[in-house]
């Protein structure tokens, strides 16, 4: 599309039905993505004047349903693509360089002519150079684009904004230059690859995966490099209840060790078997080997491991559940779930920061609301940021004012379940 088409096919309302795709039917949210699309087009126009021809592109951030921290054991996981989401507008060259402008972010150029890690880069631009190398490791010839980019998956929300940079990205240069051979899962792994050898972030596959394939999926990591993946669909509206996640507005400062030491405990456990990962060991050789264990492991590696074993197996029982349209059964364990992210996995709050304690604080909110109904637990890695909660549609309103006086405003927002994943949006159907 050139961009005066562009923006007459936004403005005409021609690309509606393609964003109730995205993001759901409501007009006043479709009318706010219009709104931001138009604007986002015309940011690129005012950035890069001499780019007539543009495509546009949309990739999710996802919420953690089930699994709670056992991809990086290569366990089990059930999450979902949600309508938050990055959007950009690119036009592509043969400039031989990546040039890049998110809203509220420096503009930077990534040179294409030397696509090894950078000791010097950091940020979004070693994320761009790493997908560029695996691409070009594929055969992939280059050359370039401009884009402008905005996206409302906050930072620290816990909707992992970098998996859907890095899905957005990917299906970027996936789509142009090709061919789209790669597809969805290839493009998470290459997303993945950028993010530990280039970014340095030693991340499992769970987020990149989700952002890249959408909707509700049901995700086994036992052989990373052929993971089984299992979408299938469920609407929570129609069953009476929404999802919401809210942003305690903790701090994520300083807590990379307590996310380290996760993932080393349990590590360590695994170690104690000869195994790499606590998804090789036997779950009733672990327990007869406790005594032993503590001789060489903490209490808490053990007790680590004893969430592994149980969340692993409750993530795919929760999809079961789901599968089989019980609600309840899947509202139970989420809530166990929940309760043994507390108890063993002990990722409420750092114990360098005692007495920052949102995330206890949320939940017990939660549960005053919710009174025995519904579901709540810690999202995503835990210490500090976002609890999610399955709300019965007629507490949805007091349960969103609650916390949000709690937390300050649009801490709480009810989120949809994307059923697609990083995509261009074209004027045929989605």
């Amino acid at each position: 599309m050139n961009l005066s088409d562009a923006i007459e096919l936004f403005e005409s309302g021609y690309f509606t039905e393609r964003l109730a795709v995205l993001y759901g039917t409501d007009k006043r949210i479709l009318e706010k993505q219009k709104q931001r699309y138009l604007s986002a087009i015309r940011c690129f126009s005012e950035l890069y004047p001499d780019r007539e021809d543009v495509h546009i592109f949309s990739a999710p951030g996802r919420t953690e349903i089930g699994g709670n921290h056992t991809d990086h054991q290569h366990g089990c996981v059930l999450a979902a693509a949600v309508n938050l989401d990055a959007i950009a507008v690119v036009a592509f060259h043969r400039d031989g360089v990546i040039r890049v402008k998110s809203e509220g972010y420096d503009a930077f150029t990534v040179n294409l002519g030397d696509l090894s890690v950078q000791s010097d880069e950091t940020g979004t631009a070693a994320i761009i150079r790493g997908i560029a190398a695996k691409f070009s490791g594929l055969g992939a010839e280059i050359g370039g684009f401009d884009m402008y980019c905005t996206s409302d998956v906050l930072s620290g929300s816990g909707i992992s904004s970098s998996a859907a940079f890095e899905t957005l990205i990917g299906t970027i240069i996936d789509s142009y230059y090709n061919d789209s051979k790669a597809g969805a899962v290839e493009i998470a792994k290459i997303g993945q690859f950028a993010e530990n050898v280039y970014f340095g972030k030693k991340s499992g596959l769970m987020d990149q995966m989700v952002s890249s394939v959408g909707g509700l999926v049901s995700i086994d990591f036992y052989d990373t490099e052929n993971p089984e993946i299992e979408p299938f669909d469920f609407d929570f509206e129609a069953h009476g209840y929404c999802l919401c996640i809210t942003d305690t507005k903790g701090s994520h400062a300083n807590l990379t060790d307590d996310y380290v030491a996760i993932r080393s405990e349990m590590e360590a456990v695994a170690a104690y078997f000869g195994k790499p990962y606590l998804r090789e060991v036997s779950e009733i050789a672990f327990y007869d080997a406790i005594p032993k264990l503590r001789e060489t492991c903490p209490d808490r590696a053990i007790l680590r491991a004893a969430h592994f074993f149980s969340d692993n197996r409750r993530a795919m029982q929760e999809a079961d559940a789901l599968k089989s349209g019980n609600l309840d059964e899947f509202l139970r364990l989420v809530n166990e779930s929940g309760e043994s992210s507390a108890q063993l996995l002990q990722n409420l709050y750092s114990t360098s920061k005692p007495l920052q304690q949102e995330i206890p604080l949320a939940i017990m909110m939660s549960k005053r609301v919710l009174n025995g109904m519904g579901a709540v637990r810690v999202h995503g890695g835990g210490f500090a940021g976002t609890i999610q909660a399955f709300v019965p549609l007629e507490l949805a309103d007091a349960y969103m004012t609650e916390m949000n006086r709690i937390f300050g405003e649009n801490a709480c927002q009810k989120m949809r379940i994307r059923p697609v994943g990083g995509v261009e949006l074209t004027k045929e159907q989605l």
